[in-house]
């Protein structure tokens, strides 16, 4: 898809490119495939891309000297029809428990969706979901692909507390709280694995663009879980999806 995007110059050093202000699967998308064309393309001084849902901020090594040619270059690049691959993408699965402990919200979400706890879990499980962007908290994961069944507004009061690791639903979006910390979603399992890790490089191994699948585990495969990464015993990388 072609969208109409708005060119601004957020800085000295960087310029802000929007997309239609709303959360779309097919904005993302746009957004992630600009996103792949700007870091491979020839033009000189870009050190970093970050994008959202519906923007990307392209920042330089130094000041734009002529506003209007940088914009060019960038609105000559989106229009340039020739394919990218998106390169260095990940599939990886994600451990969730949905036991009663974890879920704190699921059963008033259960009735205010109509839905069992299973047919939730079933319906959580099932998409492969695309991380569009990390924001928010460091490590925090912005899911698109929720089903829209289970939709549902974000909560009037925010929880003060909710625990590191926290899986939960907040309007048409899904993701995992890598901390503990104020949040307004609705808790519906807890995944036991670290998702930001300062002393770790990179401190983050899923980013913009990967793909994430989650999938149930029980309390007694949770634990097992915690004691493996407290022990330093747990590769990653076996939950890394080879294609």
């Amino acid at each position: 898809m072609m969208c109409h995007l708005k060119y601004s110059q957020y800085n000295e050093r960087s310029i802000l490119i929007e997309w239609p202000a709303f959360i779309d699967k097919n904005i993302g998308e746009d957004v992630l495939f600009f996103k792949n064309k700007i870091e491979n393309s020839s033009i000189k001084d870009i050190v970093e891309v970050i994008c959202s849902y519906n923007s990307i901020l392209v920042i330089y090594a130094s000041t734009i000297e002529n506003i209007n040619s940088a914009f060019l270059d960038l609105k000559s690049l989106y229009l340039d029809t020739s394919k990218v691959q998106i390169k260095n993408c990940n599939t990886i699965r994600i451990p969730v428990c949905y036991d009663d402990e974890f879920s704190t919200d699921l059963k008033n979400y259960s009735i205010e969706k109509k839905l069992s706890k299973s047919e939730i879990i079933t319906l959580h499980t099932a998409p492969i979901y695309t991380v569009f962007f990390i924001g928010f908290l460091p490590g925090f994961l912005y899911l698109g692909g929720l089903n829209s069944q289970l939709h549902l507004d974000r909560k009037t009061t925010p929880n003060l507390n909710v625990k590191k690791g926290s899986v939960a639903i907040g309007g048409n979006q899904t993701g995992i709280y890598p901390q503990d910390s104020p949040g307004g979603w609705h808790i519906i399992g807890n995944s036991p694995l670290e998702l930001f890790n300062p002393k770790t490089n990179p401190p983050c191994y899923i980013k913009a663009g990967d793909k994430v699948k989650f999938y149930a585990i029980s309390k007694s495969e949770y634990l097992e879980f915690q004691a493996e990464i407290k022990n330093a015993s747990f590769n990653i990388q076996s939950l890394f999806v080879n294609d």
